[in-house]
């Protein structure tokens, strides 16, 4: 479980003023020094992550944030950096001092409300000063869950984590509890799924990349066969296979190739829609890929990635969508890439966002970054969608998912 991908994991974020104590709570969860400690407010510069598995819960990060109220020279960059956290989190901590509320609290308190994240407040020190009746009367109706605690007490150390924990479990979003899946639905148990997985210079080395390492757990937990083959082996596994396969799914870059050889009673997609549908929004996907039609030399186009990485000399996402962008439009583009967590403020800009399958984003990041498109009225679409589009058999690729689909082509009526 140490192994499991942060976007897999449930995402906890600690907030709270300047030296309430937020890391020594980490600390104290964790059962080692994750983040430093001190009586000098502002001694955390930026988010903390911590990975562990949080039992019974399983897999969690916990992001310990800067205070916002910090008043330091980078605070600015900090405050920043701390306000993104919300995107990302499914849980807030907010820890607090006895008998003391202010704005601060009062803005993470609506900021999470306003976001529909639950929040479990923590009562710092209490060793130094019990809360009086009427504050928790007042905090009460700030949130639900509310515990008292004095980190420095080690003698009470995991009774105050059963109680964080207990209150965790009370508060865990559906999709935690029981995730979504990529491809389960698509294939019936003791199914078979032909995976097409080139090998090349982007595959990592001595391993798969992780959208088709997850697709394969996926169907094992789903009672199905996962068949894995290079792009060069799929005519002749279909050939010999004495059942029929429920669906061939394969990498975006070859999807003209696997669309080609593999016959027209079978479903074939891609790897990167079937993410987009497991972690964004695939409707809105296959609504903003009809937009590429309307893209004209000149226009500028937001290309967002997931994963930080040194690009190759192929890259996916800033050489060769890039370029069949161009070859479609017929002339250059303006193009911008954004990686890993940064993503531009000002959406208006852009005619169009092509975003990865974001494999290493949580579902609610996605989520969030289509809705911060959607608000600004710019179409967003997907790796695979985009490509399969540009490829030309968009409409095969949608084929297993028949409402993405119609959206698609009630999308190209009107824009024609």
């Amino acid at each position: 479980m140490n192994r499991t991908p942060k976007s897999n994991r449930l995402h906890i974020a600690i907030f709270g003023r300047t030296n309430v104590g937020k890391s020594s709570l980490l600390n104290m969860i964790a059962g080692q020094d994750i983040a430093i400690t001190s009586h000098i407010a502002g001694t955390t510069t930026d988010v903390v992550e911590k990975s562990m598995e949080l039992l019974p819960i399983g897999p969690v990060v916990f992001l310990d944030t800067a205070g916002l109220d910090d008043i330091s020279d980078l605070a600015d960059k900090r405050i920043k950096k701390t306000k993104k956290i919300f995107d990302r989190s499914e849980i807030i901590i907010l820890v607090i001092e006895p008998n003391k509320w202010t704005d601060y609290e009062e803005k993470i308190v609506s900021e999470a409300k306003y976001k529909k994240i639950p929040t479990i407040i923590v009562v710092n020190k209490i060793d130094i000063i019990k809360p009086y009746k009427t504050f928790v009367s007042h905090i009460r109706r700030k949130a639900n869950y509310i515990i008292s605690i004095s980190c420095m007490n080690k003698i009470n150390r995991n009774s105050y984590i059963n109680e964080i924990k207990n209150d965790i479990k009370r508060v865990l979003p559906d999709d935690f509890i029981k995730p979504l899946t990529i491809v389960g639905d698509l294939v019936s148990p003791g199914g078979i799924a032909i995976l097409v997985t080139p090998i090349d210079l982007e595959a990592p080395k001595g391993r798969l990349i992780l959208p088709q390492v997850q697709t394969i757990r996926d169907l094992l937990d789903n009672d199905a066969t996962a068949i894995v083959v290079k792009e060069t082996g799929l005519v002749s596994i279909l050939k010999n296979l004495a059942t029929k396969p429920d669906i061939v799914i394969g990498d975006s870059q070859v999807v003209k190739k696997m669309c080609n050889e593999t016959p027209i009673n079978l479903h074939c997609t891609t790897f990167s829609i079937l993410f987009v549908r497991n972690k964004g929004d695939l409707m809105e996907s296959a609504r903003g890929v009809a937009h590429i039609k309307n893209l004209k030399p000149g226009d500028k186009v937001l290309i967002a990635e997931a994963c930080s990485h040194h690009p190759l000399a192929d890259d996916i996402g800033r050489v060769k969508i890039p370029k069949w962008l161009e070859r479609y439009t017929g002339g250059d583009l303006d193009i911008e890439v954004y990686s890993g967590r940064d993503y531009p403020e000002n959406i208006n800009d852009y005619k169009l966002v092509i975003h990865c399958g974001g494999c290493m984003l949580t579902r609610k990041e996605m989520l969030n970054r289509t809705d911060i498109v959607r608000e600004s009225n710019v179409p967003i679409t997907n790796y695979g969608v985009a490509i399969s589009y540009l490829q030309g058999v968009l409409e095969r690729t949608l084929l297993p998912f028949p409402s993405a689909l119609m959206a698609y082509k009630k999308e190209m009526q009107k824009i024609r």
